[in-house]
């Protein structure tokens, strides 16, 4: 969401509205995307993140690559909120998803000796699977070997009030494109793992610069509202949604399984060098 800004989530739906009929009248372009996602979140404990969880990560990484596991994902640590990791990952169908779960029973020896040592880091873990939501996703970019900062804002949706929601993210996306904005994202509905009507919506950011931006489009969306738009846009909102909070992470190179293409597209951040050795090591002092 770079950015459902408050402001933007709260105020700019009823001055969009003028356009939201031409928005539904256009079919969404087509967007190469998978079909599913999955979140696994890694609650460390106090001090026992950086570079501890790497090295514990950086194991499973090795691993997974040995044993060819053929479903990539990219590890994103918390900047906002309590100290976590995420490892995401995208596959098509849940069969793949199980043909997967095979590689880690031929080598579950290695794999549970790794996670014995991780689990001595973490206060607990949450594993999280949800479905791609084409239409209510605003120009998404799609993976992006580049992106190095992720805005998450997670939505819980009245019990009961869907359909209205499904109607208000579609005044968001005319008001962005009313507003000429530069914003994306794209949305993903709960299916396991957390409160039937919760989604997320995601963008990733290749600089922190691109939040600033963000931010800085806001007047777009002040001078197009009168009073009264920004009174009933309010009502309309706190229809449909129970409770929603942003949060804002990096991408941890050190933690991820990335796709060999990814690789190739930027090495230096994705397979680091070993900083070189000071040249003193190793030798006896001189002394006077």
């Amino acid at each position: 969401m770079n950015k459902f800004s408050p402001f933007l989530l709260g105020l700019s739906l009823v001055a969009a509205s003028g356009s939201l009929a031409a928005a539904q009248d256009q079919t969404p372009p087509a967007v190469s995307a998978p079909k599913y996602m999955q979140v696994i979140v890694e609650y460390t404990k106090p001090g026992k993140g950086g570079m501890a969880h790497d090295k514990t990560e950086s194991a499973f990484v090795q691993a997974a690559a040995k044993a060819n596991f053929p479903i990539h994902y990219i590890a994103f640590n918390a900047m906002s909120g309590k100290p976590r990791a995420l490892f995401i990952s995208h596959f098509d169908s849940f069969e793949a998803m199980q043909t997967a779960s095979k590689v880690f029973e031929t080598n579950a020896e290695e794999f549970d000796r790794i996670n014995e040592a991780d689990g001595e880091l973490l206060e607990s873990i949450n594993q999280l699977f949800f479905k791609y939501v084409p239409e209510m996703s605003f120009h998404p970019h799609g993976p992006n070997p580049h992106a190095r900062y992720m805005e998450a804002r997670i939505v819980h949706v009245r019990p009961g009030h869907g359909k209205e929601f499904e109607d208000l993210v579609k005044v968001w996306i005319a008001a962005n494109d009313r507003a000429g904005s530069s914003n994306h994202w794209g949305a993903y509905r709960i299916e396991y793992g957390e409160q039937i009507g919760s989604y997320v919506f995601l963008t990733a950011d290749e600089s922190m610069a691109d939040i600033d931006k963000s931010f800085a489009e806001e007047p777009k969306f002040t001078a197009i509202l009168s009073e009264a738009d920004r009174r009933d846009a309010r009502e309309l909102r706190s229809e449909a949604i129970d409770s929603d909070r942003y949060e804002l992470y990096s991408v941890n190179p050190a933690q991820s399984y990335p796709p060999d293409e990814w690789v190739k597209a930027d090495p230096d951040f994705w397979m680091p060098k070993a900083a070189a050795k000071p040249e003193t090591e190793g030798k006896k002092p001189k002394h006077n």
